[in-house]
């Protein structure tokens, strides 16, 4: 199994005139191909701050991140946009979607980003929606659908670029039990049929262990956490 992404000895520190804040410690680690990891830690604890590292939003203090044997390090500011269109999806805890857009035309968005016609775009897009389960609501804005929709919507543009990876914080961590669950199914659901791997931020360990390694980010530092597996069915 080849590795989608790789990172190696992370580090990310914050300064400021009185102090610095040292936020990731020789981070490293490494994601296969249809592989799905949860990122646990307390609030603050730096899982957002690594996967954003991780998925090119911000730069190290010190190490390098790898995607598909590419060095992030090595690209310029539009090689690297163009990278992470292809090859990442995004989910959020909250679904920032485009209110003004309807559902269609969110999922649709990266695929223009990415040169694509509006009309394959469009047909790509609404195929995504029927498999969330959202085909009767393509033409619905955000405002017009239900927490649980929205996320679905999220997760939805997230995985129409058809990505190597997802980066996931807190996808569900706005919804109540029922949505939760709901939106998790999906994407575990999605995981086995598009091969698509997910590293995903969670403090729900119900969630975390579903999946297929469990690392906990602690002062800075990864370490992989050694924890029976919950059911893993679904």
């Amino acid at each position: 199994m080849s590795d989608v992404l790789t990172c190696v000895e992370l580090a990310k520190s914050f300064h400021d005139a009185e102090e610095s804040l040292e936020v990731l410690k020789a981070v490293s680690l490494s994601i296969g191909e249809g592989e799905q990891i949860a990122l646990m830690g307390a609030s603050g604890s730096g899982k957002s701050t690594l996967l954003h590292i991780l998925g090119g939003l911000d730069l190290p203090s010190a190490g390098h991140i790898s995607i598909d044997g590419i060095r992030l390090d090595s690209l310029n500011a539009t090689e690297l946009g163009r990278l992470r269109n292809r090859t990442l999806g995004f989910v959020y805890q909250f679904h920032h979607l485009v209110p003004e857009f309807t559902a269609l035309e969110n999922v649709a968005m990266p695929l223009l980003m990415g040169g694509q016609s509006p009309r394959k775009a469009s047909a790509s897009a609404q195929g995504m929606l029927e498999r969330v389960g959202l085909a009767r609501r393509a033409g619905h804005k955000p405002g017009e659908m239900s927490g649980g929709e929205r996320q679905r919507a999220a997760v939805a543009r997230a995985l129409v670029t058809r990505p190597r990876c997802v980066l996931a914080d807190e996808p569900t961590g706005n919804l109540d039990r029922q949505n939760a669950e709901q939106v998790y199914r999906l994407m575990l659901e999605l995981n086995r049929e598009l091969g698509t791997s997910f590293i995903v931020a969670t403090h729900d360990p119900q969630i975390a262990g579903r999946m297929d390694r469990i690392y906990t980010l602690d002062d800075g530092r990864l370490s992989l956490q050694e924890t029976e597996q919950l059911d893993t069915a679904v």
